[in-house]
């Protein structure tokens, strides 16, 4: 089990992504309001003679020649604070004295330097005392200079009387025309620097929670039984650490309790492999089947041009598909002599070739319409023997094929099936060049009614379903060039974990032996994926804290993916900074024939930062969940379902090789996107015209075909350059039999 993101990401809360919202027509957080001191107060100067008393509070002061305009009360308190939103200086405020005449300064000390203020602070003593009325008590016969500091003449008269109402003493200071260097200070604004640049925090587009299963690898893996068996949750199924010997500690399930078992030791069983069926029970497994299923209706001698070296010969499709044939029982016969391979060809009847002393069976007429009468005698069909017996007889039935008739594919598919399935791990290889036009399993009835087109759909899709029950692999391959409507015979292979193949008639044998080469590595697979319910299964079927997905047939290459995403409903997501569980189980029967179960649990930590999920995502796993994701969709008619979900990942690997910058990603990236180009811009050219008995859409054998391996695909398989399905024209010349 292996994550696209080293964390679990749960995107921010909505109220928190709101609260940080500023409108645009504020300035920036980092901007500060440039300081504007006060304008300097207007000089006012009142003479007042030795003994007379100061004017009373509220009263208008004399004003004389020399009186500047009136000034209003704020102009007297110099106090930066009430003017600005500066931060706050730790000075004490200061009140302007209104100086008498002789106490002016002269007019040669008109400067900066000059003015000396009275440092009278609370609590603090000044070089000179006060008196009891708050006077202040200078040398007899002394005044102030304002040409230096601190100088004292003999003709200075005392200051006037404090006014009693005073309780505090503020700093006197001298007015001066010019203003002082820390006011000029104040005047010049701080200079204008650009916030700092700062990453991108917008939550992730698209989906990074990706969980990829790697089927083939996990199952091909020799781990040591766990003794015991396993103890379950009576409502989710995860299997509990199999420690627990009692009920009563058993009800405890940190994935439909997330909320009281969060802080739980053990989320569950950390790894184990148990054996669920009983030994007793074993029957001796027995060597898989292969039996090939060849079209040979009226239509497959349509012939074909072909260059052999610089001559020209014409060679009908029946013989491409008897020499591929020939060729891959001539190298079975020398690598897998062990190995029995069947023959089954269809027209109008459908006869299962004999070997030996064992006679060929035909089936025709209404033998051909009743499905149960066909698995009836299909049961008691001798199996075919093993390749080193039966090679030469198996030769000459193939060389002897001739095309003539209709084409019985269902009934033939239905045969094949049941005599693969009393051997877990067979192969069927379907090859036909047209629609299967016989009653039973009939893919031209879209131009007879809904009810006949309905009713074939319903038989490949149970049929696929008891070939995966019973551990059989269907592959479908239809020629170039034919309409075989493997939107719907997909089906039956898609299901059993076979392929759907359009090919050109000199690649048969090339298809035939990747086929054969694909070993089954298990059978009647079942993946289970079990996370919190704090947290929610995304995709086409799951619902809730729990995905159930059956996989079937199993080979080394199988891999899947699962979607998680944070729970929308009252339950609470995760936290960033903690953890969350999550188990993986996996349900099935190696070729020894034992029911197994092997369980995973594993444990993430929780991010809401997107710059913590950028750093550590898979793009290839990406990439493959948004193929495989897609195709499902647009397999099913859902095409824009289908282009809505692979435009959102694309979002996120575009985030990512943005973030990461690397070429590499780029490269690969472009060709991923290649590969996606279908289902992005053109889907719609992979689709046939509308159907006269409904307006549904359905795909060309083209688009089916490179659908169905999308979604079958693996992190190998979906980067190939230039596969063969892309260069397909989206219309093809029907061919009826």
């Amino acid at each position: 089990m292996e994550f696209a993101c080293g964390f679990v990401y749960v995107p921010p809360p909505k109220d928190s992504q709101q609260a940080f919202k500023r409108s645009a027509l504020l300035p920036p957080v980092s901007w500060v309001r440039p300081v504007r001191a006060p304008p300097p107060p207007p000089l006012e100067i009142k003479e007042i003679k030795v003994g007379e008393s100061p004017p009373k509070v509220g009263q208008q002061p004399h004003k004389s020649k020399r009186q500047g305009p009136p000034a209003s009360t704020s102009a007297f308190y110099d106090n930066v604070d009430l003017e600005s939103n500066s931060p706050k200086q730790l000075t004490p405020t200061r009140k302007t004295a209104l100086l008498p005449p002789h106490l002016r300064p002269a007019a040669s000390s008109h400067s900066p330097s000059s003015s000396q203020p009275f440092s009278y602070d609370n609590g603090v003593e000044s070089p000179s005392s006060w008196s009891a009325n708050n006077a202040a008590v200078l040398p007899e016969g002394a005044r102030l200079s304002g040409n230096a500091p601190g100088q004292v003449t003999p003709s200075a008269p005392p200051l006037p009387p404090r006014p009693s109402l005073m309780k505090y003493m503020p700093e006197y200071v001298v007015i001066l025309p010019t203003s002082s260097t820390t006011e000029k200070t104040l005047l010049t604004p701080p200079p204008a620097t650009p916030p700092p640049a700062t990453e991108d925090k917008r939550p992730l587009p698209g989906n990074p929670n990706v969980i990829l299963v790697s089927l083939g690898k996990l199952l091909s893996e020799k781990v040591q039984h766990t003794q015991g068996k396993p103890t379950s949750c009576s409502q989710c199924g995860s299997v509990l650490d199999y420690t627990y010997d009692n009920l009563l500690q058993a009800k405890g399930c940190y994935f439909c309790e997330p909320p009281a078992w969060s802080n739980a030791p053990s989320a569950g069983l950390q790894h184990g492999l148990f054996v669920l069926s009983p030994s007793e029970n074993l029957t001796r497994a027995s060597q898989p089947l292969l039996i090939f299923c060849i079209d040979i209706s009226a239509s497959m001698s349509i012939t074909s041009q072909v260059l052999t070296g610089q001559e020209s010969i014409h060679r009908s499709r029946l013989e491409f598909v008897q020499e591929a044939v020939l060729l891959c029982v001539q190298k079975l016969s020398e690598q897998q002599p062990d190995t029995p391979v069947g023959l089954i060809t269809f027209n109008y009847e459908v006869t299962v070739h004999g070997c030996g002393d064992f006679p060929s069976h035909v089936l025709s007429g209404d033998e051909l319409t009743d499905s149960e009468n066909l698995k009836a005698a299909a049961s008691v069909f001798t199996t075919p023997a093993p390749l080193s017996y039966t090679k030469k007889f198996l030769q000459e039935q193939v060389s002897g094929l001739s095309a003539v008739g209709i084409t019985a594919l269902g009934p033939a598919a239905l045969v094949a099936i049941t005599m693969a399935s009393r051997h877990p791990g067979s192969k069927v290889i379907i090859c036909t060049d047209g629609k299967a036009n016989t009653p039973l399993g009939n893919l031209e009835a879209e131009d007879n009614g809904a009810r006949t087109l309905l009713s074939s759909t319903i038989f490949y899709q149970e049929l696929g379903e008891d070939a995966a029950n019973q551990g059989v692999t269907v592959s479908v391959l239809s020629i170039e060039g034919t309409d075989c409507r493997l939107d719907e015979l997909g089906r039956l292979a898609d299901r059993t974990g076979g392929k759907v193949v359009v090919v050109n008639p000199g690649m048969l044998q090339s298809e035939f032996e990747q086929i054969i080469e694909n070993n089954t590595i298990a059978t009647k697979c079942t993946v289970t994926l079990i996370v919190p319910n704090s947290l929610r299964m995304r995709g086409e079927k799951e619902a809730g804290h729990k995905a159930v997905r059956k996989v079937g047939n199993v080979h080394l290459g199988k891999e899947i993916t699962f979607q998680f995403v944070a729970n929308d409903s009252d339950v609470s997501p995760p936290p960033s900074g903690g953890t969350v569980s999550i188990q993986l189980q996996l349900r099935y029967m190696p070729k020894n024939g034992q029911m197994m179960l092997r369980v995973f649990t594993v444990t993430r930590n929780v991010t809401h930062e997107s710059l913590v999920a950028l750093t550590s995502l898979s793009l290839p796993i990406i990439q493959l969940n948004s193929s495989q994701a897609s195709a499902a969709l647009a397999v099913r008619g859902r095409f824009l379902d289908a282009r809505r979900e692979s435009e959102q990942q694309m979002k996120l690997i575009e985030r990512v090789i943005e973030h990461n910058r690397s070429a590499e990603d780029r490269q690969t990236y472009k060709e991923w996107v290649i590969t996606m180009e279908p289902i992005y811009n053109n889907i719609f050219n992979f689709t046939r015209a509308k159907s006269v008995v409904s307006d549904s859409q359905s795909l060309t054998d083209a688009g089916a075909a490179l659908l169905y391996t999308m979604k079958q695909s693996n992190r190998k398989t979906i980067m190939i350059k230039d596969h063969q399905n892309l260069h397909f024209s989206p219309h093809w010349k029907q061919s009826k039999s």
